[in-house]
């Protein structure tokens, strides 16, 4: 939903008149796709999640069945339906975007029996497409250029994010034979690859905001990346206990720069004559 805001934003549309693509893209972003890939993996996870969160819906048996399993298809149809009001760009992202939450989980592909895979996927529908979504939509043809390479920035760094979501899991991963980073990596190598990941994008867009004449936008998000530093000392020093809290503060940080961002391309957008 954020991202998706974010590549409204960047498109340098007025929202004024259009208030009806921006909701139904929100929704569509969040509610709608992104939970039908939480469901579509709750259902393929169930003997995973009996390991690690046995209290989860299904593994508990309060969600009995195969009703997890129709959740996920009838959301899967309601996605598309709502997401082919959004005209063709709207429509060809919802189907890519379907498409890979269902890849993640189910077999045969289960990208996220490789962590690196598994992983990249997940950046790229969490952060990259809903941004190049939100600015297609708005400008109904392709976004420009640096829409689609910040958007791609923001890719790679949501990469590092979803490897310390995967710290939660590590024990089950492994029997299941699962290979996340953290449980083929091993915990601290793991922890220590996702700050780089999650860094070293921030950097390239410090240096692209620079270059498109928006300093001050720069210079707030390399501030919000020395405050990501900061955070990332005591996460280093005990990675499974502390990554849910990173991922509320230094996450958050992270994603505030992704607004940040937009709103620098937005401004470089207006400036052109």
């Amino acid at each position: 939903m954020w991202a998706y805001g974010c590549g409204v934003i960047s498109s340098g549309v007025p929202a004024s008149g259009r208030w009806p693509l921006v909701i139904a893209g929100i929704l569509l972003a969040g509610p709608l796709i992104c939970a039908t890939s939480q469901a579509v993996n709750d259902w393929y996870d169930r003997d995973v999640d009996a390991i690690n969160e046995p209290n989860r819906p299904i593994p508990s048996g309060r969600l009995p069945g195969r009703w997890g399993f129709g959740i996920a298809l009838g959301w899967t149809a309601l996605s598309l339906l709502v997401a082919s009001a959004l005209g063709p760009w709207g429509l060809g992202a919802a189907v890519l975007g379907l498409a890979l939450a269902w890849a993640y989980s189910a077999p045969p592909l289960r990208l996220k029996r490789n962590g690196w895979w598994g992983n990249a996927a997940v950046g790229a529908c969490y952060e990259g497409l809903p941004w190049f979504t939100g600015a297609a939509v708005m400008a109904a043809a392709r976004p420009d250029w640096r829409v689609l390479v910040l958007a791609a920035l923001y890719s790679v760094g949501a990469h590092g994010i979803m490897t310390l979501n995967d710290f939660k899991s590590v024990e089950g991963d492994r029997r299941m034979g699962i290979a996340s980073l953290p449980a083929s990596l091993g915990v601290d190598k793991a922890a220590r690859l996702a700050c780089v990941v999650m860094i070293v994008p921030q950097f390239a867009v410090i240096a692209m905001l620079a270059a498109m004449g928006q300093p001050v936008h720069a210079a707030f998000v390399a501030l919000l990346l020395f405050a990501q530093f900061v955070l990332m000392v005591p996460l280093l020093e005990n990675p499974r206990e502390r990554a849910p809290w990173y991922n509320a503060t230094g996450t958050s940080l992270y994603v505030i720069g992704m607004l940040v961002a937009a709103f620098a391309l937005r401004q470089t957008v207006l400036e052109v004559p």
